[in-house]
């Protein structure tokens, strides 16, 4: 709405009732339109913009449910509230069924209204921004695999893009199988670097010896078994970009070398009398904390410096629950695609229940695992609760608030719990907000997604001025 009042749509074939609820709306700081005929509303709705609609439910030319349809069809995420007497509540729940975002029973107080329609319209903002969040990401990181429903995985990704264009060192942290890899690629993929390599290496899975020369590369007769000269990956890496994974578990002689390149940007391969000049982007990944394992004199500190330039930290998925429904949904086309012989097409209610109940030790990498297993050994077209693996049958690790044995400060078992809810609610913040039966905004607070308290007033809170007759 870029900065404009809201322009809410009043729709009442008593063009008293219509002028008199358009006027307190406007007290309120809405652009409130009247519009005294249904056929005049569903006009104004093809060709006008409309933030919101308050309409009547029985009206003689087009109802209210035809307008509530209407709306929809042609904005499906704007809010619509009826009024109805109370004789008709049937079919005010019905229009509740066909998208309506609220009923109110006349006579009700304006300040009602107010109320029910500012939580609408905090609520279709809210979606519009995560909707135009998610197609940013996906036209910045396309093909990426990566899902940031979530606001902690949307900052992360939002940080990688931010840098992607520079050639600065990344670190990328976080547990175990939360993707940083996959957001390495991602960098790589919207650098300038694109066109360039893009090489991994774990430095955790080769012996101090090996992963020199893995590294830096060889001379012929350099040493036992050195037959021929080797380039290492920094030059494979030349003019793109070399994730060092696991960088944590460096040997500190290695780390030393790995420094001087760095500041260098030269090499000197494993018996070479001289250096050679190398172009690469650095990422390191690592799910250690460095600066304990500096203290602890297992990594040096000079070289923290040096890589940790741009830090980036991936969160756990036990604090991304909103992402666990968009993720197996991936990873089950992607296992339906690679054995298509199975007869798994979805995830039963209670299985999926399970599934967002659990803590995810493993993180995202348990997950697709989990999902990739159902898929091999189900037989039928929907996954059962147990069919799943008896470790998350049992709640292992389960809630996150449970996760450890420390006793958590109330503010951050409210945080934890309110990701788990809206997990299990699929992402959508209104309903999740009213299973909670707190408002959009309180369920945002306890997010730790507002840090200062709105200037506007609580509408829970507001003096009521006015009655419709």
């Amino acid at each position: 709405m870029s900065g404009a009042r809201p322009r809410v749509l009043v729709v009442d074939d008593q063009v008293q009732m219509a002028d008199m609820l358009a006027d307190g709306l406007s007290d309120h700081g809405y652009e409130a339109v009247p519009v005294s005929s249904g056929r005049d509303a569903l006009a104004r709705l093809e060709s006008e913009r409309v933030d919101a609609v308050v309409t009547d439910l029985r009206m003689p030319d087009v109802d209210g449910l035809e307008i509530v349809s209407a709306s929809r069809r042609l904005e499906e995420g704007r809010p619509v509230i009826v009024m109805t007497a109370f004789g008709a509540i049937d079919t005010a729940i019905e229009s509740i069924r066909k998208g309506a975002y609220h009923y109110l029973t006349k006579p009700f107080r304006l300040e009602e209204l107010t109320i029910f329609l500012g939580r609408a319209l905090d609520e279709s903002r809210v979606r519009r921004e995560a909707e135009a969040l998610r197609a940013e990401l996906r036209d910045r990181f396309p093909a990426s695999g990566l899902v940031a429903q979530s606001r902690a995985m949307r900052e992360a990704l939002e940080t990688a893009w931010r840098v992607a264009r520079s050639d600065v060192p990344v670190l990328l942290t976080g547990e175990t199988g939360t993707g940083k890899g996959l957001v390495a690629r991602a960098l790589h993929r919207a650098s300038p670097r694109a066109e360039g390599p893009f090489v991994a290496v774990n430095c955790a899975a080769l012996p101090e010896s090996l992963l020199e020369s893995e590294l830096f590369g060889h001379v012929k007769g350099a040493f036992t078994g050195a037959t021929q000269d080797r380039p290492g990956l920094f030059a494979e890496a030349q003019g793109g970009t070399l994730l060092l994974d696991e960088i944590g578990e460096m040997p500190l002689p290695l780390q030393a070398k790995l420094l001087h390149v760095l500041e260098s940007r030269t090499v000197r391969p494993v018996g070479a009398s001289r250096e050679r000049t190398v172009d690469v982007r650095i990422v390191a990944a690592t799910h250690r904390d460095l600066p304990q394992r500096v203290r602890a004199g297992a990594f040096r500190e000079d070289l923290l410096y040096r890589i940790d330039v741009v830090p980036i930290h991936l969160p756990p998925l036990r604090d991304r629950p909103e992402d666990i429904p968009q993720l197996i949904e991936g990873f089950l086309a992607d296992a339906r695609a690679r054995h298509p012989e199975s007869a798994v097409q979805r995830f039963s209610g209670e299985a999926m229940e399970s599934l967002l109940d659990y803590g995810w030790p493993g993180n995202v990498r348990e997950l697709a695992h989990v999902v990739e297993r159902v898929v091999l050994l189900g037989n039928g077209p929907e996954v059962a609760a147990s069919q799943l693996p008896a470790s998350l049958r049992e709640g292992k690790a389960a809630l996150p608030w449970r996760a450890s044995e420390e006793i958590l400060p109330v503010r951050e078992v409210q945080r934890r719990y309110a990701r788990w809810a809206l997990g299990r609610c699929g992402g959508r913040r209104g309903p999740t907000a009213e299973r909670l039966g707190i408002d959009p905004k309180t369920l945002a607070k306890w997010l730790d997604e507002v840090e200062e308290p709105s200037e506007r007033p609580d509408p829970d809170t507001a003096t009521p001025t006015r009655r419709p007759g």
